[in-house]
């Protein structure tokens, strides 16, 4: 598919298609022969990850794309791994993925460390306001608690 019924399947500009494969964060599967860019149902879901993890986890695009090259490697790893049966080969593959794993486990962390921070802020709104409709119901000033009351 071109660029354009991607860009329509995932619900974003074909600028953004555009941009995100500056980035290295797509690459189309391959090009036509007039040199426009083609896609596949492989990119089509990359394309959705991305925006599942920008959009409804907050990731920034950088942090994206250490995701996807740890995966990327994860799927080299594998490959590789399975292609030796050198010990010393596999130590270093397995080092080298859960080096990969632990930065992503950080990153995770980070951003659950985050989220937990402004779901504590909004308790905070929300108690402040439950404060005020109790005063309200008793028929209190609600300001008073403004002024350290």
């Amino acid at each position: 598919m071109r660029i354009g019924e991607l860009a329509r399947r995932c619900d974003v500009n074909p600028k953004t298609v555009r941009y995100y494969e500056e980035l290295g964060l797509l690459k189309p599967a391959a090009r036509s022969e007039g040199s426009y860019r083609l896609f596949d149902e492989d990119d089509l879901e990359r394309l959705r990850f991305i925006r599942g993890l920008r959009d409804d986890a907050g990731f920034s695009l950088a942090e994206i794309g250490r995701l996807l090259e740890d995966e990327e490697a994860r799927e080299r790893n594998r490959s590789a791994f399975r292609s030796t049966t050198n010990v010393d080969e596999r130590r270093a593959i397995l080092r080298d993925a859960l080096g990969r794993v632990d930065r992503q486990v950080t990153s995770l962390r980070g951003k659950a460390s985050r989220i937990a921070q402004m779901v504590k802020e909004a308790e905070v709104r929300r108690r402040h306001l439950e404060r005020h409709l109790e005063d309200l119901e008793a028929g209190r000033d609600p300001s008073n608690h403004e002024r350290g009351r």
